[in-house]
């Protein structure tokens, strides 16, 4: 596995800093269907871009047609994001923020393939590095704490507008820092970010206290079938394409949902399944304990941590909880007893 550490990171971050520096125009995009993570680091890196290379031209790209999620859109230069598909220029330089597989970047992977040169800013496992600066730490918290340390590195005073999306990055990705990834390093880089002036209190009021009457209804319906199996340690329910039409969410507001599931007192995994348009099913994966869920998305077709991974399905539902549950299960074979093995392992 790929992984970069101390004077490794510095040494990369000069090398970044360096096909900046030689590029003209630059490109930013993070994964298919964004979280905080991934729209809070993009964006700050590119108001480290303009302030520290201010003739430069920056764009950071969706990688979807759908517009950013509505519980984002208070972050400063969200406005700013452009949809992949309609960017048509051969960018000198492309930069990869929170993901390390091309293919989960959907339209934004035939920008960087027209790219003159790409580098990498990411916190997920990577077996196969791309481009000419791979900087990938797994055991970051949120790639906005590598965006946070890289704007140190060049010297920046970092301003209120950069701290309030690489918080929005933490927060998210730590889940309000209770997540087990939230460490030394995740509180220190956090604190860092209030000095400089981010507002906790308005990231928790974008993302977690404003909730629209059809998502609580929503909420409900997923509530109200939540599952166990494996003697309560594996949580499920799912959304269908029938529930957000009848409730009236949008499919955006459907991605916390697997922490109404991940909150079930006893399990420590947890599996939230959502139908999307074109006949898909995504699947987002939380692990409380020390199961690794990353191999599961991994055998999915997805990708992303020990703990939190997700990954998108050809199918229904169903055909979603045939496949991923018996991978689920078979993380607790090897505990299994000759009677748990019996009729009534579930």
């Amino acid at each position: 596995m790929l992984t970069s550490t101390g004077v490794e990171q510095e040494e990369l971050f000069h090398t970044i800093a360096g096909l900046i520096d030689e590029a003209n125009s630059i490109a930013i995009c993070a994964h298919t269907n964004p979280d905080g993570d991934a729209l809070g680091s993009q964006l700050a890196l590119k108001l480290i871009i303009e302030e520290r290379w201010p003739q430069k031209e920056v764009v950071c790209l969706l990688a979807d047609d759908d517009p950013m999620p509505r519980i984002y859109t208070f972050l400063p230069a969200s406005k700013e994001l452009v949809a992949a598909s309609s960017y048509q220029d051969d960018p000198d330089l492309f930069i990869c923020v929170d993901l390390s597989l091309p293919s989960r970047m959907n339209n934004g992977e035939q920008v960087m393939r027209r790219a003159h040169k790409v580098a990498v800013i990411d916190h997920h496992p990577c077996n196969e590095p791309y481009g000419e600066a791979a900087l990938v730490r797994p055991e970051a918290a949120a790639a906005g704490v590598i965006v946070a340390e890289f704007a140190e590195y060049l010297g920046l005073e970092i301003s209120p507008e950069v701290a309030q999306c690489l918080f929005c990055a933490i927060a998210t990705d730590t889940g309000r820092f209770q997540y087990q990834n939230a460490d030394a390093e995740a509180f220190k880089v956090a604190s860092m970010l209030v000095a400089h002036g981010a507002s906790p209190s308005e990231v928790s009021l974008n993302v977690y206290q404003s909730f629209r009457l059809q998502f609580l209804h929503l909420k409900s319906a997923v509530m109200g079938r939540i599952t166990t199996f494996e003697r309560g340690r594996i949580a499920y329910s799912y959304a269908t394409v029938g529930d957000i039409e009848r409730t009236g969410a949008s499919l955006d507001e459907s991605d916390g949902l697997v922490d109404v599931v991940r909150s079930v007192a006893g399990s420590e995994i947890a599996l939230f399944l959502k139908e999307v348009p074109g006949g898909k099913v995504r699947g987002n994966l939380r692990s409380k304990g020390d199961k690794d869920i990353s191999g599961v998305a991994k055998a999915l077709g997805g990708g992303g941590h020990r703990a939190a991974s997700g990954f998108t399905i050809e199918g229904s539902v169903d055909d979603a909880l045939c496949a991923a549950l018996p991978l689920l299960k078979a993380l607790y074979a090897e505990e299994a007893s000759p009677v748990a093995k019996g009729p009534d392992a579930l």
